[in-house]
């Protein structure tokens, strides 16, 4: 019947209810127990889906960046600002994110720190993650005609990281600072070259 929402499969419950638990309160502090709890899905149905928790937690790292990162990207990019001034923006995006109700800090972050060995199958899985954000903020860079699109974005996602953290700590206006330190990071960058670079690509 029209209007009528399909069940979810015992799949997609898994997946919903990992996705809603690990963001709020981390990969490492939820145990598959609470997930099947919380689903509704038996265990043994979890592990025919799932071998092991941490498969479904790299899945939950590939739904994240799906939904989450390239939410954020889009953010930025409906703006419609120039690339200079994109980077800059993802901190108005992400003081936006600090000030909601639910935030918990960042759940890919808090993996990586729980994770015993930055080798192990969550901590490879984050490192893929933090990757794919210096990827896009290095894109960004070097659209703006940065000299050094990678030194930018590593210290791009320095200056993400801190401010993550910084809002953990109950520091409201952590994206602000960063934001604050990245401009001057990029007045400091840009000497006469970086200008001349920035102005030739943005006639053409």
């Amino acid at each position: 019947m029209r209007g009528l929402r399909r069940a979810l499969t015992p799949k997609e419950k898994i997946d919903r209810t990992a996705y809603d638990l690990f963001t709020r309160h981390g990969i490492h502090s939820v145990g598959v127990d609470t997930i099947v709890a919380r689903s509704g899905v038996g265990k043994m149905t979890l592990y025919r889906h799932y071998a092991s928790k941490d498969q479904l937690a790299l899945a939950f790292l590939e739904r994240r960046w799906a939904v989450f990162s390239r939410g954020w990207q889009s953010a930025v990019e409906e703006l419609g600002l120039r690339p200079r001034q994109a980077l800059l923006a993802i901190f108005d995006v992400l003081d936006k994110w600090y000030r909601s109700p639910g935030y918990a800090g960042c759940p890919v972050v808090k993996a990586f720190l729980e994770s015993s060995e930055s080798d192990d199958e969550v901590g490879a899985g984050a490192l893929r993650y933090f990757s794919m954000v210096r990827g896009y903020l290095r894109k960004l860079a070097a659209h703006a005609g940065v000299r050094d699109p990678d030194g930018i974005a590593m210290q791009w996602h320095i200056l993400v990281w801190g401010s993550i953290i910084g809002a953990c700590a109950k520091d409201r206006d952590a994206a602000r600072r960063a934001k604050e330190m990245a401009a001057a990071i990029l007045a400091r960058e840009e000497g006469p070259a970086s200008r001349r670079h920035r102005i030739k690509r943005q006639r053409r």
